[in-house]
């Protein structure tokens, strides 16, 4: 029985459906209607504000355009960023999610082997096969989507370069890539206090457990709840030869046990992420904080070190003050036995455009390391 969101059009006189597939967890649009060459960038436009999606039937190329077209008419009439820093944040994330609703309503369809049958239409289907997994058969996804589906595919394939590591860390699709290498580099720093075993929570792709093995613990668990970021991390773990050396495990936080020392790098904004893929930036209510810095003490050996790696970006946006973050670690039952800051360099600096560009000069990351009070 199949269970997956289907989409319905009407082709020829008559209904036609496939599967959808979306990676956001978007429904099905309503509204769609078969779209070619012949439609414009104000027609389609149009269409996509009123919620009407066009499943194109056109060039491929011309359909990349048309999407250009679409980018261009959202942010023509940017709105105007509130002053108040949380209010600047909130508005920012609707105007993204109202620019992603539009460019999503210009839909592709996919063979059973996720071919494209359009005219000029590359090969997509390895990037597809690795977000999406084996195909089965016909579906139906938004050019946006699949546009970053590619994006993501060539990042796995050229990796991302860790000077900590002497090598490359290769992320998957959904999974958080270390672009930002400051968080990296103050674990690749900070002494460490034990080098018999060491925790991992959350490690996405592995590349914090990579940097304490390369440093000289002789054995770490990582632990994550997410298949993809699990698949990644043992991927990324065996080409470093470093797998016998790391234990890759699905769970909620902590494994069983304690140890010396334990790592954790939670998604930094206290925010309700609107897509899977956004889990690792957005951690609603500080769950996965709050989680670690509650069950620290219960997994530290006597001794022991849990080291915190978090940004203070929140704090500029009004999201969480540093009061309740010390607050949470001191009814966690922890003190703060030290802490290391340094200041990201952010490629997009200088764009004073970005509503948000004043809290991210202003960022500091930091290691927080944090011991049983």
């Amino acid at each position: 029985m199949n269970d997956h969101p289907v989409i319905h059009w009407s082709e020829a006189d008559e209904v036609r459906s496939a599967r959808w597939r979306s990676e956001s967890g978007a429904p099905p649009p309503k509204r769609v209607i078969v779209a070619d060459d012949r439609m414009t960038a104000d027609a389609a436009y149009r269409l996509a504000c009123e919620g009407t999606a066009m499943l194109w039937k056109g060039d491929f190329q011309n359909a990349r355009q048309l999407l250009q077209a679409l980018a261009r008419r959202v942010e023509r009439k940017p709105p105007k960023p509130a002053p108040a820093p949380t209010d600047a944040f909130n508005h920012h994330r609707q105007s993204q999610a109202r620019r992603a609703r539009i460019l999503a309503m210009l839909l592709l369809p996919l063979d059973s082997d996720y071919g494209i049958p359009l005219r000029r239409a590359p090969d997509l289907r390895l990037a597809c096969a690795e977000a999406y997994g084996p195909a089965d058969e016909p579906s139906v996804a938004s050019l946006r989507e699949l546009l970053g589906l590619v994006g993501a595919h060539e990042w796995r394939k050229k990796g991302v370069d860790i000077p900590a590591l002497g090598g490359r860390i290769h992320p998957h699709y959904g999974v958080f890539s270390p672009v930002r290498g400051e968080y990296v580099d103050l674990v690749a720093k900070e002494p460490l206090p034990s080098l018999e075993l060491a925790f991992d929570i959350g490690t996405g792709s592995g590349v914090l457990a990579a940097v304490l093995a390369r440093r000289g613990v002789k054995r770490i668990v990582a632990t994550d709840q997410d298949p993809r970021a699990l698949a990644c991390a043992r991927e990324n773990l065996a080409r470093l030869g470093l797998n016998e050396q790391v234990e890759v495990l699905q769970a909620d936080l902590f494994p069983k046990g304690k140890a010396p020392l334990v790592v954790c790098n939670p998604p930094w904004l206290p925010a309700r992420p609107s897509s899977p893929i956004e889990h690792a930036i957005y951690d609603p209510e500080s769950r996965m904080l709050l989680g670690f810095l509650n069950g620290l003490a219960a997994h530290l050996e006597p001794g022991g070190e849990g080291w915190l790696i978090l940004s203070d970006l929140a704090e500029h946006l009004g999201l969480r003050s540093r009061e309740e973050l010390l607050a949470a670690i001191d009814a966690a039952g922890l003190k703060v036995a030290g802490r290391t800051d340094i200041r990201p360099h952010h490629p997009r600096a200088a764009d004073t455009t970005d509503p948000l560009h004043a809290a991210r000069m202003a960022e500091v990351t930091s290691l927080w390391r944090l011991a049983i009070k």
